[in-house]
């Protein structure tokens, strides 16, 4: 199975995979962003844009990169990537879907100051004006659609290992 984590940036996803990979047996991490790197390093260069989301590539590289990856490990991957667009999440749940791999979609939710705060304290990356830009796009996509979606997760005042034990229950738990 892909365990998807979604939310937005500084919401604590690369922390908790990291955290909770080595609760689930056999899992491995897949950061979907590479790929978006991959794209990005393509020259002279690919059409601008704001995210690499954007380019039509990306969703189904994702997709059969995950797909290969999960085929290739003997346990869950984990794949933390915000994904706020929801024609963009159907198409890759839907890729996934076609080939046969169960998603457990969950997204770790912080409440807005708290996600403001913490963007313009991290002590790793410092302020990012690119990871605020989606503070908003979270809050409409939570709104719409994507709390609809997933599985919340209220990661405001919860620690990441907390967190990532939660999650890890969900999923054993539902394995079961």
């Amino acid at each position: 199975m892909i365990v998807w984590l979604n939310g937005t940036h500084g919401a604590g996803k690369t922390t908790t995979s990291r955290l909770l990979q080595p609760l689930l047996p056999g899992s491995q991490v897949l950061d979907a962003e590479k790929i978006g790197e991959v794209l990005m390093d393509v020259r002279p260069g690919l059409p601008t844009t704001d995210n690499f989301q954007h380019w039509d590539p990306w969703r189904p590289l994702v997709v059969e990169t995950a797909r290969r990856v999960h085929e290739y490990i003997d346990g869950p991957l984990i794949m933390p990537m915000t994904v706020l667009v929801e024609a963009y999440w159907r198409e890759i749940s839907a890729g996934l879907e076609s080939y046969g791999v169960p998603v457990r979609h969950f997204v770790l939710h912080v409440d807005g100051p708290t996600l403001v705060e913490r963007i313009q304290n991290d002590p790793y990356m410092g302020p990012s004006v690119f990871r605020k830009a989606y503070v908003d796009a979270y809050a409409e996509a939570a709104r719409t659609w994507l709390h609809d979606e997933a599985e919340v997760v209220d990661a405001t005042s919860v620690p990441a290992d907390e967190v990532a034990q939660r999650i890890a229950a969900e999923v054993v738990g539902r394995a079961q």
